[in-house]
Order: C-alpha cells, then structure tokens, then sequence
C-alpha cells in the first residue's frame, strides 16, 4: 500500500472510537434499565454506518497523498502533513465522540436537527456546557486520550505516511475509488434498514454521528407531501372537518390539485377561494369575560415531577395546590420534545409538522396566534423571555405573529442577583412580568402576557437559600425552585389590582424525557397544566385526553370571546371533551394518540400502529385503528399544506 497504508491506521483508530462509543452508549443505557431489542443487529448495522462515515473521512486523506508527488520531497512532505493532519483527525475524532455522548446525555439520541440548530445559536450552547460540564477537565481528557493513540501508533503512522508513493495515475485510482466507494455506499439502504428495528433505542444506538448529522442537515424540512402518508382531497375534507367539528358546510379542505402534486411547491395548495383550509367562525355560547390572561409556558416539566400527576413527591407543592383550587388539566400531553415545539403548539394551535417547528421556518408570513386574536380584541399580547429572544428565532416568530417582545435586555441588571447563559433566575422573570403588567393595566389596558420561564434546564443553577436543594445539583432542583419562584409570582400578583380578574394558566412547554421503546411513548409527552382564577373557577379536574395545540382555544372560549378560527386546537371546556386525542412529534416521525392507540407516520409513506400501553405494534384490524390512521393524515398532511401555501411564502 506504500503511502497509502496511512489510511488503514486511520480507518482503525476511526472505526475503534465509533465502536467505543456505541458500546458504551448501550452499557449506559442498560445501566438505566433500558436494554434495546436486536442487539447484535444494532452492532452489525452501527458498523454498517460507521464504514460509510468513513469511507467519506477518507476521501481528503486520499487527495493529500495524491497532491504530494512520488519523489523524495513529496515523501517529506507528506510524511509531515500527513502525520500532523492525522494527529489533528484523531483529536478531532475523541472530541466528537465526547459530544455525542454529552448530547445523548441530554437528548437520548444521536446527532439530529438539534445538533444543526445549535451550531447558530453558539453562544447559548457553548455557554450552557461551560456551565454544565467541566469544559476545562473534558477538553485536556480529550487532549490526553488524543495524544494516547497517537502516541501508541505513532511509529506506524509515521512510517505510512512517508513511505513510498506510487506514481500519479495509482495515487490517482486510489482517490477516485474511495470516492466512488463513499457515494456507493451512501447509497446503501441503511436508513430502511434501520427503521426496520422495532427499538426507538435501539434504532439510536444503530447510528452513527456523523452520518446522522449530515442527515439532519439535508432533511430539516422535509416535504410533506412527497414523503408522508396522503389522503386524497374528498376524504381529507370528510375526515378533517369530522375531527374538528366543522359543518359540511365549510368548503373542500383542499383542491383536487394537491393530490395531483400541482398546488405549487411541496404539491400542497390552500383552498382556492383563497381562505385557510380550516377558517371556521367560533361563537362561544357564554357571555364574554374581560380578563387579563397570564399563560406560563414552564421549561421542561413532565408530569413524572409533578405530584399531583403520579409524580415524584415533594417537588411541585406550589404547582400542587394550585391544582386542587383551579382547574387541574390531567392528562394533557406536549406535541413535542423542545421548546420551540411548545410555542408553536401553545401560540398557534398546529400539529407538530415533521423537521423544524414553525419558529424556526424561514419565510414563514404571520398565522393566526393565540396573540393575534387576542389583539383584535383590544389586548396588548406580550412575549416575556428570561433569557435573549434572539434564541430560537423568538423575537422574529413573535414579533410577526402578533406579540410585543420583552427579553433580558428589559429586566434591569442591578435586581438581578442570578443569571445563566440561558436568562434570569426565573423570580427575576417573573418580577418583570409584574412590572409589564402593572404598567399595562394602570390605565385600564387588556393585557395577554405568555411568560417563558428558564431555570428549569441544564446547568440547573438559580439563588442561594431558595429551597433545601443546593444550586446546581441537579433537575429535582431546579424544577422545585421553578415551582418555588410560580408560588411566589401568584402571592405578589395576589396584591395588584389586577389579580382578581387575571386568568393565570400555567403549563409545561415539554418533558424532560427523551426515546422509549417506540418513537413516541405517551408517557414521554404528559405534562402539567392548570387554570387558576380563584374568583371565576371553582376547584375541579379535567380528566380527558388532551393536547397542546388545544390551549389556545380553550383559554379564548373560556374568555367567550368570537373570532374566526384557524386554529387545529378544541376548547376543552366545549367540544374538546369528547374529542380527546393528542398530537406527539419526534424529528421526523410525528404521531397521533387516541383510545389508548398511538398512530405513528414516518418518511416513505411509514404508517405503523401501536399500543400506547406497552408499544406493541398492532395489527390493521385492530378496532378504530383505521380510522385513527385517517385523522391522523388529515391533521398532519391539511397543516403541512398551510405551511406551504403561496400564502405561507414558500
């Protein structure tokens, strides 16, 4: 192999971290009590997908050792360059395989759109494990088992990397090939095979970082219609206006057009007479209430931390009692796994489209808002973020959607007494939205505030002397300080003014909980939420099965107020109750969970039906199964196709 045999002292070291890191993501999990199903098919496949990577690391080291002659001073330089880049490579190969670990720490996945996400908002994400990790002791680790391996090889990495080089057109070959080799391989269907194993971990552990990750780039916004499950026009219409209690009166959800892939890019079409696809007038049978509306989007609360939802004890007792003197929604379930998957489900009532949530869309004119409708009706609809709004596409989503926004450039400096890379200690937010709200409603204003809280989150650091669990120790902290800095919010908002008719809803924007054993467990989606006005809602619970996307409509039919809805959502305080179902979202598989039934679709028309109880998949003719394979397409496919409408500037 002469200069070449560099390349397969490359290919073991390469092959040997990827092997590490998948055996060693399978003992951490196995170590937690998850032990994914298929594990040799999970070792054969991850090597399957390590080769691919590979074969792409490669290709640059064939094109350096074809760029450098045959003849002694090409030997010198190669022997140098080669070796040197070599070094740099295998840092670089202990660095990612830290990240991947760090990230399924925090995750449970590979690499995925989260990952190409971050790499925009650095400053967020390197600061957050700065804060989270001891970046210092990781990076000489990294350093350290980098020199190792070199070290180790170093004698024959050396002697490869200048050893005799063939002429020219070999070398050539040689570069070609392994090109040739890396597009070939690409072409493999690995992903099909993947998918194939019936472990949502298992299907994880089979990956491999890099390859996911330039995966995630290619297919952050995947086209729904080519890719997804479809329902033909007349059957949309019939199944959606069904689901969403719309009289046939309403008009096609869509022209004939869209199935026929001619409704513009995408294939997908609004109706043509120019209204949204689901425009209905809402007439709420109850006079109207005019209150204040503060909704607070918590960060990262399941359910499984809440007591009074079979949770862990002790955690939440403000969050608790006000469930037992408002109204305690009990089986209400996040559309996804994020928080920007939160603010699109609570500011604008739409299923959870596969890839980027709608904050993160480019080109995406305003839609119909949760703040927008209350704004027709004489309210200032206000965004309060601890943190800055330029994270996540914040300020522009809500700006353009509505809302005024009020982030951490806001909250004056001197009162505050902490802060992480993500915001203010949440009593800081929560004190400027008593200020906002003071100010707003001196002069007799209408005011919607939807706060967003922070603390919540890896490095789960808030103020000293809080509660009896020491700063940065971990979630159960920082979810009862969370909870610590809400009770103490309603007890000064008790003594304004404007308290007593201020509607207060409280919810989560997503668990903490990553994969189970399928894509999308129910149980990794149940969250928390409750209405408290102690003047105009009597103590009670709502026990239906619930979703997101419904809490805009029931926070404006609880007001009574009447607009002309495009939202997905039900009042939950009206139709909504016998309409239970939830819509769950994971990347790119997005589900839909109903009498105990959860449909999952997936790219390349995937259609799979499973129990919610213990993820067993179910056979087609399974009671309502069908039926549930209907809805779930028309809301996935009919809010899609808003999306990517002329009218959605795509």
């Amino acid at each position: 192999m002469g200069r070449f045999a560099f390349l397969a002292w490359l290919a073991i070291v390469f092959l040997g971290i990827n092997a590490a890191v998948r055996i060693g993501l399978m003992t951490w999990e196995a170590s937690r009590g998850a032990r994914p199903d298929a594990l040799v098919q999970v070792l054969l496949l991850g090597t399957a997908f390590d080769v691919v990577a590979l074969a792409w690391a490669l290709v640059p080291f064939a094109l350096l050792g074809l760029a450098c002659g045959s003849g002694p001073r090409g030997r010198r330089v190669h022997g140098w360059v080669g070796t040197a880049v070599a070094a740099i490579a295998v840092g670089g190969m202990v660095f990612v395989a830290l990240a991947e670990m760090l990230f399924w720490n925090e995750f449970s996945a590979r690499f995925n759109f989260i990952a190409v996400d971050y790499l925009v908002y650095t400053r967020e994400v390197v600061g957050n494990i700065r804060e989270s990790y001891p970046l210092p002791a990781l990076l000489a680790a990294v350093a350290i088992v980098a020199a190792v391996i070199v070290a180790f090889g170093r004698r024959r990495l050396v002697a490869a990397a200048s050893g005799p080089a063939a002429r020219w057109p070999w070398r050539t070959g040689v570069a070609a090939g392994l090109a040739a080799c890396a597009v070939g391989l690409t072409l493999l269907p690995l992903d099909e095979r993947r998918e194939r194993l019936s472990d949502a971990g298992a299907r994880e552990l089979a990956g491999n970082g890099y390859h996911d990750f330039f995966r995630a780039l290619r297919n952050n916004d995947l086209d729904y219609g080519r890719f997804y499950a479809m329902l033909e026009p007349a059957e949309l219409t019939r199944v959606l206006h069904h689901a969403l209690a719309m009289p046939p009166k309403a008009g096609p959800v869509l022209t004939p057009a869209v199935s026929a892939g001619q409704g513009g890019p995408g294939g997908a079409s609004a109706d043509r007479r120019g209204g949204r696809p689901i425009e209905r007038p809402v007439i709420p049978p109850g006079p109207v209430r005019p209150m204040h509306v503060v909704l607070v989007s918590i960060e990262s609360l399941g359910a499984d931390y809440v007591e009074s939802l079979g949770g862990r004890p002790a955690l939440t007792p403000n969050l608790d009692r006000l469930g037992r003197e408002g109204l305690l929604f009990t089986r209400l379930y996040a559309t996804g796994l994020r928080t920007v998957r939160g603010l699109e489900a609570l500011t604008l009532s739409m299923p959870p489209t596969p890839g980027h949530a709608v904050p993160m869309r480019r080109n995406v004119p305003p839609l119909q808002s949760l703040g927008s409708v209350l704004r027709e009706h004489g309210y200032e609809s206000l965004y309060v973020y601890g943190g800055y709004a330029i994270f996540d596409n914040m300020r522009s989503f809500f700006e353009g959607n509505g809302y005024e926004v009020v982030d951490r450039s806001a909250v004056p400096s001197a009162e505050v007494v902490h802060e992480n890379i993500w915001g203010v200690a949440d009593e800081h937010l929560f004190a400027q939205a008593i200020r906002e709200m003071d100010a707003r409603t001196r002069d007799g204003r209408k005011v919607f505030a939807h706060v967003m809280t922070t603390s919540n989150h890896r490095p789960f650091t808030y103020p000293d002397g809080r509660i009896d669990i020491p700063s940065g120790s971990g979630r159960d902290g920082a979810v009862k300080y969370t909870d610590w800095a809400i009770g103490t919010f309603l007890r000064e908002a008790s003594t304004r003014p404007w308290f007593a008719d201020t509607l207060f809803v409280l919810v989560a924007d997503h668990t903490s909980n990553g994969r189970g054993r399928t894509d999308l467990p129910p149980v990794n989606y149940h969250i928390p939420m409750v209405f408290y006005a102690p003047k105009h809602i009597a103590p009670g619970r709502l026990e239906h099965l619930a979703s997101q996307i419904d809490v805009a409509p029931t926070v404006l039919g609880f007001l009574g107020l009447p607009y002309q809805s495009q939202f997905f959502g039900h009042d939950l305080l009206g139709e909504g109750a016998a309409r239970g179902r939830a819509l769950l979202s994971n990347y790119l598989t997005v589900g839909y969970y109903r009498d105990d039934v959860v449909v999952e679709l997936g790219p390349k028309q995937r259609v799979r039906v499973l129990s919610a109880i213990d993820g067993r998949v179910l056979p087609a003719e399974h009671p309502g199964a069908a039926d549930h394979v209907r809805e779930a397409i028309a809301y996935y496919q009919s809010a899609s196709s808003v999306l990517r409408t002329p009218q959605a500037g795509y």
